[in-house]
């Protein structure tokens, strides 16, 4: 760094408080998977409408990620983080004081607007600030962060029993405590920011999306973009939204004990993902763990649905497989695209990533419904395993044709360089 850069302190400074931001933006994402159940018993919520709880946090930014990358462009990585972050909190907070169905659809709906673009303004924070290095490094400490938030969220019925026992708004409430935590920590680095005096250089960095720049990428990277769509398909719809309950009817845990198994996906990440991507840096190669990675996923899924294995098994193989899919993703991107096309590369997979998750949460809440899927009925939720059982394993399937067509070192490198 010179001296018109931030020093390194402030830098760190500001990881902290993006990471403390992270942190509460992933709490609240995650804050339906553990009150799924009581909106059923409370206020008669169907499988399908609560999945619509968090499709709907996707299904806009299916258009609206790539608006939100063009605001960060113009306006600056540092206002675009306030302004998300109090459309965050304003939808957590509709979202617990809503009085039916409709009004918490709006509430998660205002999240979802907010929360997409302050994921790809912290992304802009942080190349701003570690421009120098220490990026990937930075990136990967506050991802983890912000996967304490969802962490936290699964443990909260075990954390606060009480606000459980209370019924389905008081968990909600914690969660929109956690938004205006999350604002106060964007603001306070929007003040820091300000008194920072040369910010250009990390600010033109940031790439507008250009359609004609989709006739130069390779198969590889529209093979890994499929990955992408179909794993966090799976892996969000699944553990976000309805895990917590098939866990309590298929596998007859409480509602404590299944908010804790599904948080130790997450508690693993924490940990693993700077590692798994630290090891693949060092080795130089991507395509193999990738494919590592995303194959675990289909085996998990077989395993919680087919045998009786302790969910123990299950857990640990979805654990490894979220630290280490998306350790080796992004920087597999960016050796398959060129440096000046990486921008819209990442914002193509964001919008169909987006869109694939959005379509899950709603495909498989029909299935359960359709199926009548309940504690009275555990055999009902088998049709929503089969078909994320089924994506799972095509997303597996494309991440090995990727490694097979483009995934050796020498490939890999002659990929990026031709890009």
């Amino acid at each position: 760094m010179n001296d018109k850069t931030p020093s390194r302190g402030t830098a760190w400074l500001i990881c902290a408080l993006v990471a403390a931001a992270l942190y509460g933006n992933y709490y609240v994402y995650d804050s339906i998977g553990p009150v799924a159940d009581a909106l059923q018993s409370q206020r008669g919520f169907t499988d399908t409408q609560v999945g619509l709880l968090n499709a709907i946090y996707n299904l806009p930014n299916v258009l609206l990620i790539l608006v939100g990358g063009v605001l960060v462009d113009r306006f600056g990585a540092a206002r675009v983080t306030v302004w998300t972050s109090a459309i965050c909190l304003a939808g957590a907070l509709l979202t617990a004081f809503s009085p039916d169905f409709f009004g918490m659809a709006a509430g998660r709906l205002l999240f979802g607007i907010g929360a997409e673009t302050f994921g790809i303004a912290t992304l802009a924070v942080l190349a701003q600030y570690f421009v120098g290095g220490n990026v990937a490094f930075a990136m990967g400490l506050t991802l983890s962060i912000g996967r304490l938030g969802s962490f936290s969220s699964d443990m909260s019925p075990t954390w606060f029993a009480h606000a459980y026992a209370a019924g389905w708004q008081p968990p909600l409430l914690i969660a929109a405590a956690a938004a205006f935590a999350s604002f106060v920590a964007a603001v306070l680095y929007w003040w820091i920011d300000r008194r920072v005096a040369d910010k250009g250089a990390a600010e033109k960095q940031s790439q507008p999306f250009v359609l004609r720049d989709l006739l130069h990428f390779g198969k590889a990277y529209w093979y890994l973009l499929a990955l992408c769509v179909l794993w966090y398909s799976v892996i969000l719809a699944f553990r976000s939204t309805f895990s917590i309950k098939y866990f309590q009817h298929v596998h007859g845990l409480d509602l404590a004990s299944a908010g804790a198994m599904n948080s130790y996906v997450f508690l693993a990440a924490v940990f693993a993902t700077p590692a798994f991507g630290w090891l693949c840096d060092r080795v130089g190669r991507y395509a193999p763990f990738l494919a590592f990675g995303a194959l675990l996923l289909p085996i998990a899924i077989a395993t919680m649905a087919l045998t009786s294995a302790s969910l123990w098994i299950s857990t640990a193989l979805i654990g490894i497989s979220f630290s280490l899919v998306p350790a080796v993703m992004w920087p597999l991107t960016s050796k398959l695209v060129a440096p000046a096309r990486f921008g819209t590369a990442i914002g193509l997979m964001w919008v169909a990533q987006n869109a694939g998750i959005g379509g899950a949460n709603v495909v498989a809440g029909w299935l359960n419904d359709r199926a009548g899927a309940s504690a009275q009925n555990p055999a009902g939720y088998e049709s929503m395993m089969l078909f994320f059982g089924l994506a799972s394993v095509a997303g597996a399937v494309f991440a090995l044709i990727l490694w097979l067509t483009a995934g050796r070192k020498a490939q890999e490198q002659a990929t990026h360089q031709g890009a």
